[in-house]
């Protein structure tokens, strides 16, 4: 499976912005798909998961309420709309598949190259 990250980028405090994940390699309808993120000197963490059907999601405490995933099983994607943007959403986001609904990075078998957002104060 490979996935391309896209749509980082530098925002202002309370902007928005959409990533998206195209996957490769597997039919994309049988894969859990998920964002973590990793900001400097801290280790990668959750942010959202998303089932096969896009039923079940999931996300963190501290993106719930700002965050929506989705996906589009007929065009092999998923997305991260991210509104209400602080800074300490500052990180490397990376797109992950292929984990269970887990929300740990152990959890998946397949990962992203990542895309930075920065958020500025």
């Amino acid at each position: 499976v490979q996935l391309q990250a896209s749509g980082g980028g530098l925002v202002q405090t309370g902007g928005s912005l959409r990533l998206s994940c195209a996957a490769s390699g597997r039919t994309f309808g049988s894969l859990t798909m998920a964002w973590f993120r990793q900001a400097p000197g801290k280790e990668r963490e959750f942010v959202s998961y998303i089932s096969r059907s896009g039923v079940a999601t999931r996300y963190a405490d501290s993106v719930k309420g700002r965050f929506t995933i989705s996906r589009d099983n007929a065009k092999n994607t998923v997305t991260l709309q991210m509104n209400s943007l602080k800074p300490e959403d500052t990180a490397v986001y990376y797109c992950a598949a292929d984990g269970l609904l887990g929300t740990v990075v152990a959890d998946y078998d397949y990962w992203g190259q990542g895309t930075q957002v920065t958020v500025s104060s």
